[in-house]
């Protein structure tokens, strides 16, 4: 951490990226923009100051994490460090096992064909998905 400002407050990019939410700063910009991340409930900007306590959503893709601040740092560490800066909810973790449980049983369920689909296969797809 910097100052002794910033020991109190991180901006929310920043933390998300530290906590290896998103892999750029840019990637966590564009999802706070996008309202996949909320502070309290209500809409945040890439510039809120989290403070410890703050408890977030984080919409990934299909998968959404209820985190609760735990520590603040401003710099992007090793994984176990980012690990310690957040503390998700047990109805969080449960809720994304139920999500992947479902997605191995749709797995399951979906036809994968022996080979790969030829010339004349690609073709009758190709016309069957026009119609």
């Amino acid at each position: 951490m910097r100052g002794k400002d910033s020991e109190t407050r991180v901006r929310l990019d920043l933390w998300l990226w530290a906590a290896r939410f998103f892999k750029t700063r840019r990637l966590a910009v564009e999802a706070i923009r996008a309202g996949h991340v909320s502070v309290g409930g209500g809409a945040a900007k890439p510039s809120r100051e989290l403070r410890i306590g703050d408890e977030l959503s984080i919409k990934k893709g299909s998968v959404t994490f209820f985190v609760k601040v735990m520590d603040l740092d401003d710099k992007r560490g090793p994984a176990a460090r980012a690990q310690q800066l957040y503390e998700e909810t047990p109805e969080s973790i449960a809720t994304r096992e139920r999500q992947r449980q479902l997605q191995r049983l749709g797995a399951l369920t979906t036809p994968h064909p022996h080979n790969r689909p030829d010339k004349r296969d690609r073709r009758r797809l190709a016309d069957l998905k026009r119609t």
